[in-house]
């Protein structure tokens, strides 16, 4: 016990206050984060779509997310972190219990968009806080700490939610909307707004979303976890359809993503440990791998106990990769632009929040489930051996940027020198 009291103290004393009101919001919002765990379920069980169309919705879930982020990134660096993150998790909490009412094909998809719309448009201003919070020297444990935060409130929204969804799918969206507003209201009362004061003023000191899109080296990074996404997104999506066909139930279900969550409560302290002293850049690419591998596993499990052990093995990738990217992220975004970097990365998500089921969802019906799990695999081992031939010109970069930032050029000029 005094070990691991001595490992929550190294990677998480001395962060700011505003932090922990952050990592408390999230906590909560994601406690209820039901919907997008078992929409695919609830759609193929409840509303008897098909596996294709079925990903489908979830795809424009991800579709929606992806202009979210786009606007989300451009209000973050323009209006304000703090009223972006406000206006985002507020409407979602209206949309949620719209979705679960929503009972025709077209109004479920048009639902769908417009929540992913409004839900993942606060990630860039969620981001950006945390940035504009923590110094660079605290920023791998304080992500970790986020991190960590994000998968404790997953652990138990997932066995929570398995157990809601036996009295009635419903239930699921009116208590995730409850907490995400719940989370808006502790961001209001808690965290005042964080853009850098020298930010605000105009869109002259901060560039355009085209800088961005023609950074390559950022662009690179943001290709590469594209793809590890699409492989890691087909654990929402095509992994509850591969349970169920195998007989096990929506409850099975949930007790065994859940320990996706529990994993990394009780692992990522030491980890964080294990990754202080490590680039970042590399240690993507290790992730990479053994996600891919831990998905690969997929297509040889067909009891509770075999699909729990592949969740092991991907899980501990993306103990390693979550940090590690964010630390990476926040490294390559110039101050002024964080809103926008943090839009387009979050993009890489969204683009895979759609791509994953709907390409997940054809290849489980065209070619079967084996040939899905051995596609993630090698989609793995390629962001493996990206990233890791990536990493140099990424670190040039991230210290020159560093160096940049301190003498105060601004981002156009900043970014034409590196």
């Amino acid at each position: 016990m005094e070990r691991l009291r001595r490992a929550a103290r190294g990677a998480t004393g001395g962060l700011p206050s505003q932090f922990w009101a952050i990592w408390a919001a999230t906590l909560i919002n994601r406690a209820g984060s039901f919907v997008i765990l078992f929409l695919a379920l609830y759609l193929t069980t409840q509303r008897h779509f098909s596996p294709g169309v079925a990903g489908l919705v979830v795809g424009l879930y991800g579709a929606g997310g992806a202009v979210g982020v786009t606007i989300g990134g451009f209000l973050t660096d323009r209006w304000g972190r703090r009223p972006t993150a406000l206006l985002s998790l507020g409407t979602a909490s209206v949309l949620m219990v719209l979705l679960g009412l929503a009972n025709q094909p077209l109004t479920i998809m048009a639902a769908a968009t417009a929540l992913g719309f409004a839900a993942e448009a606060a990630r860039p201003p969620l981001g950006a806080m945390i940035a504009d919070i923590v110094p660079d020297a605290h920023r791998m444990r304080a992500f970790s700490a986020y991190f960590w935060a994000v998968n404790l409130g997953f652990a138990g929204s997932a066995i929570l939610a398995g157990f809601a969804a036996q009295a009635g799918y419903l239930m699921l969206f009116i208590l995730d909307a409850v907490t995400t507003a719940a989370a808006a209201i502790l961001l209001a009362v808690k965290v005042p707004e964080t853009r850098p004061a020298a930010q605000t003023g105009g869109e002259d000191k901060a560039g355009s979303l085209r800088t961005v899109l023609a950074d390559r080296t950022f662009m690179s990074f943001v290709v590469c976890n594209l793809i590890l996404m699409v492989v890691l997104m087909q654990h929402a999506s095509m992994l509850p359809i591969a349970m169920g066909r195998d007989g096990l139930s929506s409850r099975t279900f949930g007790l065994v993503i859940a320990l996706n969550g529990i994993l990394i409560v009780l692992g990522q302290m030491f980890v964080t440990r294990l990754l202080r002293d490590r680039r970042p850049a590399r240690v993507i690419a290790v992730s990479a791998v053994v996600m891919g591998a831990g998905f690969g596993l997929t297509a040889v499990a067909h009891t509770p106990l075999w699909y729990a052990a592949t969740v092991v093995v991907w899980t501990f990738g993306e103990m390693l990769n979550a940090p590690s990217n964010a630390t990476l992220l926040a490294s390559l975004s110039p101050v002024a632009m964080r809103g926008r970097y943090q839009g387009v990365y979050s993009l890489s998500w969204q683009i895979a929040s759609f791509v994953a089921p709907v390409l997940g969802g054809y290849v489980q019906q065209e070619a079967g489930g084996p040939a899905l799990w051995l596609g993630c695999l090698a989609l793995g081992l390629i962001a493996g051996a990206w990233n890791l031939a990536a990493a140099p010109a990424r670190e040039r970069r991230g210290d020159a940027l560093r160096v940049a930032t301190a003498a105060g050029v601004g981002p156009n000029t900043e970014l034409a020198r590196i």
